[in-house]
């Protein structure tokens, strides 16, 4: 999926009104909350140190925030059963986490088998890989002589080689140890799995449940009638933006898991559904994951297929259809929703695979949208949140958004 493109919504009646008063009304915004070298600094060692208790207690918070945002994608399937069907809020959700865990577990089951049996052809196809790209071994074999001279001037030679023929004695000795221990985290991580997954679906089961009645209590306690009705136009366009942005998506990477398992079964490649799975996938990542997803297409046909212009076949078909869906369809159903800047997208999805691994880079979008929903309703953030996307249209410094249109704060990817 492309980053979001730069762009806004706007009323009608806005759209006579100069650029120059967006800039006063942000202006003024700077102005009237400007921050002292203390604030400043105050608030750097705020954000470090909340960065590093995210960090720290990633096995806790990452289950929850993947739980309320799996809960905005359940928000209009939950209406459809306890709002038409007239199903008990209890049952409803426990029918949804069902149908959900059943899907996943089928696919995964699906999958299991034949990916497994890739890992264990991966080492026996590499003569046939290396004979293939025999046409590059001029050119790599360059570019490691350059290495091997840039790090014979960083360090010198006889503790190069002293190190390389550690390591070689080193690997021969202790590949047993290292199978074992490779073991042993495989068995770790798939109990670590297990449980954030549980806790995970239980925090779902209670937010699709008594979501609602928790928003009731802290619209309550609220001091002012404007902190309220600015609460409630928070969480109106979160649900209402990203949740669209997520249901879109998630409709929009399906077709093109199915195009792509398509594509593989028309062109020969072998498990056709465990590649169109992947796709799916992958194209939840921004940028990242689509040129992932080309480079392991390339790989497997370059495995699969018997010559090298064959296997630039599947790859190809996949690269089209992302640019089909990422640059035609996909704006063209959101763009008037909501706008991202894409250099922002970008640090922001290194800065949560840094943070969380690859749970963050599927969350990382959704977690911008929602900061931007928030920056574009609270009068101190407005300047943070025109940088985060599109223009922002003209309005009243103390009451920002329209819960009845909606705001600027709509996502575009």
């Amino acid at each position: 999926m492309p980053p979001p493109v730069a762009g806004g919504e706007r009323r009608k009646g806005d759209a006579a009104q100069p650029d120059a008063g967006q800039a006063g009304i942000i202006r003024k915004a700077m102005l009237r909350h400007s921050l002292s070298l203390r604030d400043v600094c105050v608030l750097i060692i705020t954000l470090l140190a909340l960065f590093y208790t995210l960090n720290c207690a990633a096995d806790i918070v990452l289950p929850f925030v993947f739980a309320m945002v799996v809960n905005l994608l359940m928000i209009a399937p939950m209406r459809f059963l306890h709002g038409r069907l007239r199903l008990p809020k209890p049952i409803a959700a426990l029918l949804l986490i069902i149908a959900m865990f059943v899907i996943v577990a089928g696919i995964g089951t699906a999958i299991s088998v034949p990916a497994a049996a890739w890992l264990t052809k991966v080492p026996q196809s590499l003569p046939a890989l290396q004979d293939k790209l025999a046409f590059l071994q001029g050119p790599i074999e360059s570019l490691q002589r350059g290495y091997y001279r840039v790090i014979s001037l960083v360090s010198s030679s006889s503790h190069h080689h002293v190190s390389a023929a550690a390591a070689a004695s080193s690997s021969a000795s202790n590949s047993a140890e290292t199978l074992r221990l490779w073991g042993s985290s495989v068995l770790v991580g798939t109990r670590a799995f297990m449980g954030e997954l549980f806790t995970m679906l239980l925090m779902l089961f209670f937010l699709m449940t008594e979501g609602d009645s928790l928003l009731r209590r802290i619209v309550e306690i609220m001091p002012t009638y404007s902190d309220k009705r600015r609460l409630v136009q928070i969480t109106t366009q979160i649900e209402r933006n990203v949740s669209l942005y997520l249901a879109t998506i998630t409709i929009m990477n399906l077709l093109v898991g199915l195009l792509n398992l398509l594509q593989c079964w028309l062109t020969g490649m072998p498990n056709p559904l465990l590649w169109g799975v992947l796709a799916f996938l992958l194209n939840y990542v921004p940028i990242i994951g689509p040129l992932t997803g080309v480079v392991v297409y390339f790989c497997v046909a370059l495995i699969s297929f018997p010559s090298f212009l064959l296997a630039l076949l599947p790859p190809a078909i996949y690269l089209c259809i992302h640019i089909m869906e990422g640059e035609t369809i996909t704006p063209m159903l959101l763009a008037k929703r909501f706008t991202l800047n894409p250099v922002l997208v970008m640090a922001s999805l290194l800065f949560w695979d840094w943070m969380w691994g690859i749970g963050g880079a599927f969350l990382s979008v959704p977690m911008l949208a929602v900061f931007k929903i928030f920056c574009d309703h609270i009068e101190a953030l407005t300047p943070i949140g025109h940088v985060l996307g599109g223009p922002v249209r003209p309005r009243s410094l103390r009451t920002i958004g329209d819960p009845v249109s909606g705001s600027t704060a709509n996502t575009a990817l």
